[in-house]
């Protein structure tokens, strides 16, 4: 008799473990998606079917009957109406609904516990026609100025939404993150001959192919993605610039920050985005391509000019731009970096990243740095190429013909405004360029 009832204790144990009780609702509302995450005592188990006329989703998950509040859940979403709850054909499970707009195509899917929350079911709606409430990125056309166009820059805040990014005492990065690129943004719209693209502008997540294709679509000539990152201990401390690299990073601290990023993109809720990509093949195929050599060197060019200045107003973790092979880094055709303003698991540091001035300071700095190479390097086209000098400073990995295409000159022309006998250049000869 005490067996068996040892064996029914038990047996009501693990069901209770096994039920998921909803604990809390969080809707992130992004330009051309929802995004609705259910905060679960523990790993779920559901199942989930559509209906229309009126579109609505029903979700089933296995656990006691909820008694939650949804009139108190915040909800800017254009395309979901509200959430509520129904009566269940299973015993032992609860209904939610979510009343829809118009009909989608969701994307459900459940997360492990990962600081800050815990187990999570997401539910991933795509607006289709419907409007956002948020504002989604402006696309940048180029100013008609004499041919002139704007030299655009895709600033991209790393995180958001439920992802949180690396976590201080007090502090989440990805609110660090947008209020440094929001501020880099402002800068570059004030100077003439720039333009930004912000790739997030409010707290939602952006999965990383997105973000490339967002900048693409801007026609981006640059991507620099901000961060703020952790380490597991708290001692490392400065400000670091990224480029890709094409094998895996040879430092702790690189390591880290890949398998951070790797991490951050499944609390993101893009697992189901990973597990169709492969990333290693993309990049393989595109490294063929001559267009990532100039995206590999544009981007180092433009670190190396961003680190000076960060140098200038905060400590710097290494003085050389570091290399990672980091997913939002891979897009072959735009030059991209990364810049981490610090580590925010540094407690001096988190307590400077919070504060307004040290962000402006940060965002100054990698708007200088930035500007500083395309006075250099502008690009054809720009209105920096129509005022820049007539001399060129030769940068890595570029070539006599690579010069002459960009200022629309014969390398026969070049040779002869610089008493040149052969093609050789060298990293940071000066060059005349010839009128055309």
């Amino acid at each position: 008799m005490n067996k068996l009832l040892t064996l029914l204790c038990l047996l009501i144990v693990s069901v209770n473990a096994w039920a998921s009780e909803l604990q809390g609702v969080r809707i992130w509302p992004s330009p051309d998606s929802t995004r609705v995450v259910l905060d679960l005592s523990a790993a779920p188990k559901h199942d989930y079917f559509l209906l229309t006329k009126p579109d609505r989703i029903v979700v089933d998950i296995h656990g006691p009957a909820t008694k939650f509040d949804f009139t108190k859940v915040k909800n800017t979403s254009p395309l979901l109406k509200k959430i509520r709850t129904s009566t269940p054909k299973v015993k032992g499970t609860y209904r939610l609904v979510f009343d829809l707009h118009q009909a989608t195509k969701p994307v459900v899917f459940s997360l492990t516990p990962t600081k800050p929350y815990g187990h999570r079911l997401v539910l991933d709606l795509p607006h289709g026609k419907a409007k956002a409430v948020v504002k989604a990125p402006k696309q940048v056309t180029a100013p008609d100025v004499q041919g002139e166009r704007d030299i655009i820059i895709a600033i991209d805040a790393g995180h958001g939404g439920d992802d949180p990014g690396a976590l201080g005492k007090r502090t989440y990065e990805k609110n660090v993150t947008l209020a440094i690129a929001k501020q880099v943004a402002a800068l570059i719209n004030r100077q003439k001959g720039m333009k930004a693209v912000l790739i997030r502008t409010g707290d939602y997540f952006v999965n990383l192919n997105k973000r490339s294709e967002i900048a693409r679509k801007s026609q981006a000539d640059l991507l620099i993605s901000i961060h703020a990152d952790g380490f597991h201990n708290p001692k490392p401390r400065g400000a670091s610039v990224w480029v890709l690299s094409t094998r895996r990073a040879n430092s702790e601290i690189g390591r880290w920050i890949e398998k951070h990023e790797e991490q951050s993109e499944l609390l993101g809720g893009a697992g189901e985005v990973i597990k169709q990509t492969d990333q290693d093949l993309f990049l393989t195929r595109t490294l063929l391509d001559m267009s990532m050599d100039h995206s590999m060197n544009t981007g180092y060019g433009v670190a190396v000019e961003v680190l000076k200045e960060l140098g200038k107003v905060t400590t710097l973790h290494k003085k050389r731009p570091e290399h990672a092979s980091l997913a939002v880094l891979k897009s072959p055709d735009i030059p991209s970096l990364l810049v981490e303003a610090g580590f925010i698991t540094n407690r001096q540091e988190e307590n400077l990243l919070r504060t307004s001035n040290h962000q402006k300071k940060i965002a100054n700095a990698v708007f200088v740095g930035v500007k500083r190479h395309f006075e250099s390097n502008p690009p054809v086209g720009t209105y920096y190429a129509s005022i820049a000098a007539k001399s060129h400073v030769v940068q890595r990995g570029e070539s006599l013909s690579v010069i002459a295409k960009r200022y629309g000159v014969s390398v026969a022309q070049l040779k002869r405004a610089n008493n040149l006998k052969s093609d050789q250049v060298r990293v940071d000869q000066e060059l005349k360029i010839p009128s055309s």
